[in-house]
Parts: C-alpha cells; structure tokens; sequence
C-alpha cells in the first residue's frame, strides 16, 4: 500500500476529471430534516454528476422531519437512534453498502464533478479522507471561510499541516472508505454538532490521510452556522470537544479535573515478582502526579485470577496483585487489563513504564512537546542496559502505528519511514528509579498560589521601573541651573553644611 510520510499527500498523482475509469462504488449519505425544497436541488445536482451512476447510492437519514421525506427513487432511512446530525450520519453509514462514504449537506449545489474529483484520490489511497472545497453563499458572493483559507495557505494545503489537518474535516462535502469509517467508531450518535471535527479526530488517530480537493467544488446555501454564529457555535462545541479531542490543549486549561479521552495513556505491566505492589505503585502514583494532568493509567495483569474465595490475606500468592487491585479500586484514572492494549486510541499517545521506574514531575510533558515538535511517532527513553539489552520507556503517537498497520506491520521501522523516531537518554528527560526518586510530595495548588505572588510582585517592579524611568527621563530634559560664581558657590556650600 502507498506510503504518505505525516500528511504529505505530494507524491499522489490524481488523474484529470474525465481521463480515467473509476471502480469504486460511493454512498452518498445526506442528513436531512424538514428542508425538503433544498434537498431537491441536492439531488438533481447529484444526478447529474459525471460519475458512473451504476456506482453511485443516494442515502437520505431523515432525522424526525414531519411530514417523513418520501422521495422516489432515492433511499430514505429514519433516524432511530437517538437525534441530530451525529445519528443521522451513523444511521446513514449503517445502511451504506459503497465502498466510499461521501457525507454531504442537504443544501448543497454541487459542481457536476463533484464526486469524480472526489473519488479519484480514493483509487489512489485506501486511507484518503477527501475534503471538498465549499464555498458559502453570501450578499458579498461565494466565499470560503477564513480560518479554512489560512489554514490551506499556511500549510500548503494541509501537506505541512502535521497531526493537525484533521480540524478542516467538516460535513459539508468529505468522504471516506467505509472500512476506515467503522474502524475509527464511525460517528457519535450523542453530538448534534461538531461531530464532523471529533470524527475526523479519531480518523487521524486510525492513521488517515486528509486531502483538500480544491476540484470538488460546490456553494453551501447560504453562510454556516459558524459564519452567522460563530461565538455561540465555539461555546456549545467547545464544551464536548474539550472532553473528546485532547490534541484541544487550550480546552483543558483546568490543573485538576478528569477529562473523557486522556492526552497520555500510561500503560504498566505488572511483573511476578516480590516487590511488584511497591515498585508497580510508584510508576503508577508518578504518572498521575504530573503536571501533564490529563493522563491515565492502564495496569496490565492476570486480575482474572483474584477471586472472592477464602484465603490467607498476608499470605496468599497473589497478594502483591491484589493489594493493587485495593489501592486503585476507586481512582477513575486506572484501569484494569489482561494484556497490554494494541493502541491508546482515541487517545493521542501511550506510554509503556517499567514497573520500578518512574516519572519526573514534568516527564511526560516533556516527552510530548518532544514528539510535537517533529510530528514524531515514536520517542524512546533509554532507561538501563545490561546484557540482555536496553531497558526503555516507550511513548507512541497512536496515529503513527495505526498508520504503520495500514501500509505494512505497525514496526517501529515502518513508524520511523512515516512518521519518525527518536532515543533520548531517560535521566535528562526525568526518569528515575522507585529507590532513588524523589518523594511525590507537596501541595500544587500551594505552588501556584505562590507563584502568582510572585507574579504580582514582578509586575509591581516593573511598574517601579517603569516610573523610576519615566522620571529619569524627565530629569533629563529639564534645563540646567544656571552657573554661579566662585563665591556664590562658596556661600551655598556653607549655608548647605
């Protein structure tokens, strides 16, 4: 399968509309309610499109409209679970049978190849998520969204836009394989919006690549919500977002609180040794403690095995596990696993620790701002070495492995073609054995109340400089007295002393 290094979809070369003979079967999915004038024209744009017709399915997912939309020769399903466009979209997949997924709007006026532009990257790329390019029409005309033009712009059209080209991911008019569609969860049922940027978040995370088209054109009728609304839109979005995408850093400003998807998993086996409750908490209480919040913990054991049964409490052979089971029966932040996880989605990255060692207070931030840097998939800390090798602590970027798994075996060389790998020395960047770390001690909230005295104290100073300067530089322009004489001199000082 091609190979695309990050989202440098460069390489690819598209054929022209009209010189090529496409294959792939497309179900076109549309949620609608109540628009059932605008959905009309939808459709006669669709079936005209230059795209063979014997591969293409209309779905219309009517979401509670009344009357019910009946449309001959087009396929209508109810939504049935749930409301809004999140179910309708599912409902919609649900009852696809293409090969390709394209969702689009139900008031869209779409260029006749459309769909031909689209799916010509989908011939080329099994994991292409096509973005088309959709203008809103407005009094001044048809215009596109700023932030979607300088994002275009400022990334040569997402092919230096790094982990973050999936935010361009929208309803309007993207498509998808149906295969990479159920593997990513397909589409949240819950959210009434933004269920387009959280489906294209977890889209990244299951590898894909994201490709605007600017040849897929078509006119939205009318500005977006976000266009007539757009503070309103960010303040109702951005209260689910901040929960479901972690790479929204600035959603997550809060130093304490729990959120939905962690930003970090921590992933720590257990091992069968003497000792393993001691040195397996220290791991785990470091990665909770640090100032990278949002992270969790996964530890990785034979849980199955602890029964309810009469036994030895001081002395039984699973003690060490048990007392584990005790000590994080009741934190939200750890779980509980038989074998270690294949990947962290939807989380961004994972961790695996070495039971025994453990983690600076600012660690894992520092592992991530290394990784961010470089879109990097992989960041190895070399713990220890002895003759049976290097012991290390691993982070994963989940959408470089998940990536790797689709174009050959999610090895760390293929990670390194695609994304990139690094080794760092685990000291520099924090890591410690249990027995020689520092105690987690101390109040958080403690520190940063005295640092934002100290900050009060830095801005007072400055304001002291400040006016210190200021009447400096007024000394300075206000003419010199005038010069005396040698015995005027004389009697100043004398009348001075």
């Amino acid at each position: 399968m091609t190979r695309i290094r990050h989202n440098d979809y460069g390489p690819l070369d598209p054929p022209a509309i009209g010189a090529w003979t496409p294959s792939l079967t497309v179900s076109v999915v549309i949620p609608a309610r109540d628009c059932l004038p605008e959905l009309e024209r939808t459709l006669a744009a669709l079936a005209a499109q230059t795209y063979p017709a014997e591969l293409v399915e209309v779905i219309v997912a009517d979401d509670g409209s009344d009357p019910p939309i009946e449309l001959p020769g087009v396929r209508v399903v109810r939504v049935g679970r749930g409301w809004g466009r999140g179910a309708a979209r599912q409902a919609g997949l649900d009852a696809a049978t293409g090969e390709v997924v394209h969702w689009l709007d139900a008031d869209m006026l779409l260029e006749p190849d459309h769909l031909e532009a689209h799916l010509r990257w989908h011939h080329l790329l099994d994991y292409a998520v096509v973005i088309g390019d959709t203008r809103f029409a407005v009094e001044e005309g048809e215009v596109r969204p700023e932030y979607t033009r300088k994002t275009l712009v400022s990334t040569d059209m997402l092919k230096q836009a790094g982990a973050a080209a999936y935010l361009l991911h929208t309803g309007a008019s993207t498509s998808a394989r149906a295969w990479l569609l159920r593997v990513a969860g397909g589409v949240d049922v819950s959210l009434n919006m933004a269920e387009d940027t959280e489906l294209g978040y977890r889209l990244a995370q299951a590898g894909a690549v994201f490709i605007p088209d600017p040849q897929a054109r078509a006119v939205h009728a009318g500005p977006s919500t976000v266009m007539r609304r757009e503070q309103d839109v960010h303040r109702h979005n951005w209260s689910f977002l901040g929960d479901l995408v972690p790479d929204l850093r600035w959603l997550r400003s809060h130093p304490r609180r729990r959120w939905l998807v962690p930003y970090v998993q921590v992933v720590i086996e257990v091992p069968p040794t003497p000792g393993t409750y001691e040195q397996t908490r220290a791991a785990a209480d470091s990665a909770l403690a640090g100032t990278l919040a949002d992270a969790a913990v996964t530890l990785v054991g034979p849980w199955s095995k602890l029964t309810g049964e009469r036994r030895a409490s001081l002395d039984e052979p699973l003690l060490d596990l048990r007392l584990l089971g005790n000590l994080y029966a009741h934190e939200p932040r750890v779980t509980f696993a038989e074998s270690a996880p294949a990947s962290a989605a939807p989380a961004p990255f994972l961790l695996t620790l070495p039971a025994g060692w453990v983690l600076g207070a600012d660690t894992l931030a520092k592992l991530v701002r290394q990784a961010e840097r470089e879109t990097l998939g992989l960041v190895s800390a070399a713990l220890a070495e002895d003759e049976s090798g290097v012991l290390a602590a691993r982070l994963e970027r989940t959408a470089a492995y998940a990536r790797a798994a689709l174009v050959e075996a999610p090895t760390d060389d293929v990670v390194d073609e695609l994304f990139g790998v690094l080794w760092v020395s685990g000291s520099e960047y924090g890591f410690a054995p249990a027995d020689e770390a520092e105690p987690l001690a101390g109040d958080p909230a403690k520190w940063r109340a005295l640092a934002a005295e100290r900050q009060e104290e830095i801005k007072s100073l400055h304001a002291e400089v400040e006016r210190l300067t200021a009447e400096l530089d007024g000394a300075k322009e206000r003419p010199a007295p005038p010069a005396r004489g040698l015995g005027s001199l004389m009697r100043h000082l004398r009348s001075a002393g």
